[in-house]
């Protein structure tokens, strides 16, 4: 029987107790949970790699600093939110990127994507997101060009990813041949493959994810249903036509699935509120992925499953919003 003298169920007004959780504190969490997988992206890719995410995290500093700056609005660079961005940002740009392109990257997440809706907090869509697909659509064979891990000191050289790899075969031959043959899932999952800097390693991404689980900053639900549809989706694809579609497990190893469903999808401010909104969200970021790999022209789908389902968050709230406490439909729909 519930004790009516626990403090957890007693109802006060303000102020309430302060966790001791601030918008900085979680920023910087966040910052340190992606450290592993950008220390691994320098040591796969080299020193380049540094040099990229430098870039972009300079750029949406500047963008920060000088938005605020034209609005009157006191620096908040300290907050870690504009870091974050910047360095999310350089994880999904290729090691071979030009300086220039990650500055101008960074100054797009922020500008375009955070300050002109009002800053943070009021951002619809995942600043490093927009950031992403502008310099796609913009610079597609500069974001194209996949470096080959060789270590720090190696030379660059570039390949497709597996995912394009795979897209390449069946387009060219109808089938995916030997495209994938030799490849073990191992090398993918702990990060030995051509990609985005900060998206091979499956292993440090998730060691990082596990961290912000346990600290409670990222929801659970969201991640599951992302990769968990995307693997049903992808799996009945594949028994279906195994000859033409990659097995699920690949998917989950490959591209940006990882990173995006634990780090991205998972972003406070363009998430839904509600457990259940955020199956919705988390199960139609998986199924977009899935469509666009699948059936799309681009090998990897989750940068704008993300965006599309974050248009959709408005919707998802107002649809599962909870229902208030001794809430009694009448007859016409409305409370009484």
């Amino acid at each position: 029987m519930t004790n009516p003298n626990d403090p957890k169920w007693i109802l006060s007004s303000s102020p309430h107790v302060f966790q001791g959780d601030t918008t900085a504190r979680i920023m910087w969490q966040v910052v340190a949970a992606l450290t592993p997988a950008v220390v691994w992206g320098v040591y796969a890719f080299g020193w380049r790699a540094a040099w990229v995410i430098g870039w972009c995290v300079a750029g949406a500093a500047a963008a920060e600093s000088g938005a605020l700056r034209l609005r009157g609005r006191p620096n908040a660079l300290a907050d870690g939110s504009a870091v974050l961005t910047g360095l999310l940002l350089g994880m999904n740009l290729p090691a071979t990127s030009p300086w220039w392109m990650a500055l101008l990257g960074g100054v797009v997440a922020i500008g375009l994507g955070k300050q002109v809706f009002g800053g943070l907090g009021q951002n619809p869509f995942n600043p490093a997101l927009v950031a992403r697909v502008f310099l796609l659509i913009s610079f597609p064979v500069a974001m194209t060009n996949w470096a080959v891990p060789g270590g720090a000191l190696a030379d660059a050289v570039t390949a497709a990813t597996p995912l394009g790899a795979a897209k390449t075969a069946v387009a060219t031959h109808g089938a995916l041949g030997d495209a994938l043959a030799g490849i073990p899932w191992w090398k993918l999952f702990v990060g030995l493959q051509p990609g985005s800097l900060g998206e091979v390693s499956e292993l440090l991404l998730l060691v990082g994810a596990a961290y912000l689980l346990w600290k409670r900053i990222i929801p659970w639900d969201i991640p599951v249903a992302f990769l968990g549809t995307l693997v049903l989706v992808t799996g009945a694809a594949w028994l279906g036509a195994p000859a033409k579609v990659v097995p699920p497990w690949f998917h989950l190893v490959t591209g940006g699935a990882v990173l995006g469903a634990c780090y991205m999808a998972t972003d406070m401010v363009t998430s839904p509120l509600t457990a259940r909104g955020r199956w919705a969200f988390g199960v139609g970021c998986g199924l977009l992925t899935a469509v666009i790999r699948l059936w799309g022209g681009y090998p990897e789908g989750v940068s704008f499953a993300i965006l599309l389902m974050n248009a959709t968050v408005p919707l998802i709230d107002r649809f599962t919003k909870p229902r208030k406490f001794g809430w009694v439909p009448d007859a016409k729909g409305a409370a009484s």
